[in-house]
């Protein structure tokens, strides 16, 4: 993906001309010259900075989560599902073993089915807890990898692409997601375009240019946005618009060139072919995944949002300079703006001071042409008003809330905070090409020594302070262990207190041999989940244990030490004579067989 020119190599085709074999020690260094290459280096060294700056969750990745007990334990759950329904049962695999007796329950938040090779390799408790934390590290890696590589690929130097990399992947407002697995993963969107812009011999620096197109990358472009779009909606929505939109502006100016220039600009046939068949693939995953998530709100129609949640859920402008409290840097000044913001974790949005400095520069100075850079500013001052959503002039209206009205699934992205994706790519962007500007200078035969020699030590200020403000101080809760007690209850089976949190935590536990239970908890909840609870909350009786029969539950598992507060408490004390039912009590759970 870089920009520079291939050198031809080296012929050996003058007559009687013969070509000296290699050295040994050489020949073997040749064979191994990928290890130096600057992608290896790249890829390496993002995977060794997201194990740093996400620390300290590799420390132990089978028994902690970073963030909290809530979503985690549910995308810990989802990525172990994936990968154990594709290897045992691909034909159920939206039929989960939660939320028993509902259909397409895997669906009913974003799925990240594209991490199910993750979630193959290895099974049980630990492992779905290994899986989760190392696909948080590699999200943050991926990022990294994917920004740098955009960068690169528009023009911008090596050191321009690693503080666009850095500055991407650890911008402070991510902290507030450290919990939303789905939310971070977010490398997909910059890799996908820095390869479609590879493919198509594209830059900001240089323009089109025919010479540099690989159909291979511009179909590799293409599966790795269908394999984001696989991750959910949520980010890839957004992802799926740009695209369609870009394929328009791109088609349109293809075709006024043509016009302008009366003679057709080249583009290719076997690139043609490449888009062609990496757009099918790509349009097949987001249509199929839609009519999943269709079929969900058809049969669950109080799942479908209305604009009320947008409204909630949208900032403030002041909420684009404030830092979430998990940011070691700027958590405790920026105290008193959260407190002014009714749901900090999603307005909460800073993309770090050091970006915003060296994106608004990069407007004035920079490698990429004018139009580009006026180009990108657009899109800065674009993305913020579409997320400040409902507090833009009032109502949102044009902007964020016009979009819910008009555009297919838009009304379901409630968080128009969540544009900060884009915002804050943008201006790792425009940074990568201030940055590469006094890199090249520096770099050029007419510089004088001391600036030559000074030049990579002022280059790490930049790219230390976007590093710095990346810096975590995320918690790390351990996850409580699924009782014995669950593996020796018949399925379907009911895990009492329910409702809450806690059902996450359940349906983590049944991760081991992943038996059918009624409990889940969702975006939105299914009419039967309340019906349950309320049918249950004086179990054991007559009356809860009919129902519970009625609906094929086998057994019951009670957790006494969670149910202070709960319909549950004192369960223990309640008797089951007569009703027909066995309990027995294995280290303080209480299983029901009924």
């Amino acid at each position: 993906m870089t920009t520079g020119s291939t050198d031809a190599r080296p012929t050996t085709e003058t007559a009687g001309s013969s070509e000296i074999p290699p050295a040994p020690e050489r020949r073997g260094w040749t064979r191994w010259r990928w290890l130096r290459h600057e992608w290896t280096l790249a890829a390496l060294g993002g995977l060794l900075l997201a194990v740093v700056l996400t620390w300290p969750t590799l420390r132990h990745p089978a028994s902690t989560v970073p963030g909290d007990l809530g979503d985690p334990t549910l995308q810990a759950w989802q990525i172990a599902w994936a990968g154990h329904a594709v290897l045992t049962d691909p034909a159920n695999l939206w039929n989960s073993n939660t939320f028993y007796p509902e259909t397409y329950t895997y669906a009913y938040s974003d799925t990240l089915l594209g991490y199910a090779p993750l979630g193959m390799l290895g099974s049980g408790f630990e492992a779905a807890l290994i899986h989760y934390n190392v696909a948080y590290v590699l999200v943050h890696a991926l990022a990294f990898v994917g920004a740098y590589a955009l960068s690169r690929q528009l023009g911008a130097g090596r050191w321009g692409g690693a503080v666009a990399g850095v500055a991407w992947a650890y911008s402070p407002w991510r902290l507030a997601h450290s919990g939303h697995l789905n939310i971070l993963s977010s490398g997909g969107i910059a890799l996908c375009l820095a390869m479609l812009a590879r493919g198509h011999g594209w830059s900001l620096r240089h323009g089109y240019r025919p010479e540099r197109r690989r159909p291979g990358w511009a179909l590799a472009g293409w599966l790795v946005a269908a394999w984001q779009v696989s991750l959910g909606f949520g980010i890839g929505l957004p992802l799926v618009y740009f695209l369609l939109a870009a394929v328009l502006v791109a088609a349109a100016g293809y075709g006024w060139s043509s016009w302008r220039r009366r003679e057709r600009p080249p583009f290719g046939r076997r690139l043609l072919l490449a888009d062609l068949a990496g757009g099918l693939a790509f349009g097949a995953v987001t249509l199929l995944l839609g009519l999943v998530y269709l079929k969900v709100v058809d049969l669950n129609p109080q799942g479908r949002r209305t604009l009320d949640w947008t409204e909630m859920f949208s900032p403030p402008l002041m909420g684009f300079v404030t830092a979430p409290a998990d940011s070691w840097l700027w958590g405790d000044a920026h105290a008193a703006a959260r407190q002014q913001l009714s749901w900090p974790p999603e307005m909460a949005l800073l993309p770090g001071m050091t970006l915003i400095g060296l994106g608004v520069a990069g407007l004035f100075v920079s490698v990429y042409r004018v139009r580009y850079r006026v180009a990108l500013g657009l899109g800065v001052l674009g993305t913020v008003l579409l997320g400040l959503g409902a507090t833009l002039g009032g109502d949102g209206d044009p902007g964020y809330l016009t979009l819910s009205k008009h555009l297919p699934g838009w009304d379901a992205l409630r968080t128009p905070g969540r544009m900060m994706h884009w915002t804050s790519l943008l201006l790792a962007v425009l940074a990568a090409g201030l940055v590469t500007v006094f890199a090249e200078s520096a770099r050029r035969p007419e510089a004088r020594r001391w600036p030559r020699i000074l030049a990579p030590v002022a280059l790490l200020v930049p790219l230390a302070l976007v590093g710095l403000e990346g810096v975590n101080r995320t918690p790390h809760p351990v996850v409580p262990p699924p009782p014995a007690a669950l593996r020796t209850a018949g399925e379907p089976v009911l895990v009492l207190p329910a409702g809450g949190t806690g059902d996450l935590l359940y349906m983590l536990w049944t991760t081991d041999g992943f038996p059918r239970v009624t409990n889940g908890l969702a975006g939105f909840e299914p009419v039967t989940q309340a019906q349950t609870r309320v049918a249950t909350a004086s179990f054991p009786d007559a009356s809860s244990v009919a129902y519970l029969r009625g609906i094929g539950v086998r057994s019951v598992v009670a957790l006494p030490d969670r149910a202070a507060g709960t319909p549950w408490e004192g369960i223990a004390a309640r008797p089951v004579d007569g009703l027909g039912i066995t309990r027995e009590d294995l280290d303080g759970v209480l299983v029901y067989r009924l």
